[in-house]
């Protein structure tokens, strides 16, 4: 919307690709960059195991994710509530950041004792820094991949297309994997 963007990274592939319908983007320049993968966190150490063995006892007050309506991780952990049958039965415990930042920030301030939320948010250098978490199987939900597109004001910049040739490279494939993201 005329904002002074050369790239747009999208948690999805249907924003890229509707931002090139509607002639906001460079045709031919979108890309998945990275799979995204869901967990289920808790700041607190021993709330959850790395079965989510927790989802199943019930033993929380609130499960926050992010609006499904916007997110895609939102979706990916409706999904899995879905799967594992629970999504009606625990509307009540459910806290809805408006994004994945109020979802992590809701978790790890312990307003919501857990959060469906990006791996990416809570790993570094291949190790989760903190707290207890369980890695949703990626067989729970649709896969989150995640695109990028050169914005049309952008088609002549160099330093744009420089930054999507790297998102493409070995280099920031070895940072993204270590943010717990899988290549496509």
């Amino acid at each position: 919307k005329g904002e002074a963007f050369d790239v747009f990274l999208s948690a999805d592939e249907e924003t890229p690709k509707r931002l090139m319908q509607e002639g906001f983007a460079v045709g031919g320049s979108r890309f998945v960059y990275a799979t995204g993968r869901l967990v289920l966190w808790s700041v607190q150490p021993d709330l959850v195991d790395e079965n989510g063995a927790i989802l199943n006892k019930g033993s929380f007050a609130k499960l926050a994710i992010a609006n499904p309506r916007f997110s895609p991780y939102g979706i990916a952990a409706q999904e899995t509530l879905t799967k594992l049958t629970m999504w009606n039965a625990i509307q009540r415990k459910l806290d809805k950041g408006d994004d994945l930042t109020e979802t992590y920030r809701l978790a790890a301030t312990e307003r919501a004792d857990l959060a469906f939320i990006a791996l990416s948010q809570v790993m570094r250098e291949d190790k989760v820094r903190e707290g207890s978490w369980w890695l949703v199987p990626p067989t729970m939900h649709h896969p989150i991949r995640q695109s990028a597109v050169l914005l049309s004001g952008a088609q002549d910049r160099a330093a744009a297309k420089a930054f999507l040739a790297f998102l493409k490279s070995a280099k920031a494939a070895a940072i993204m994997r270590g943010f717990g993201y899988e290549l496509p």
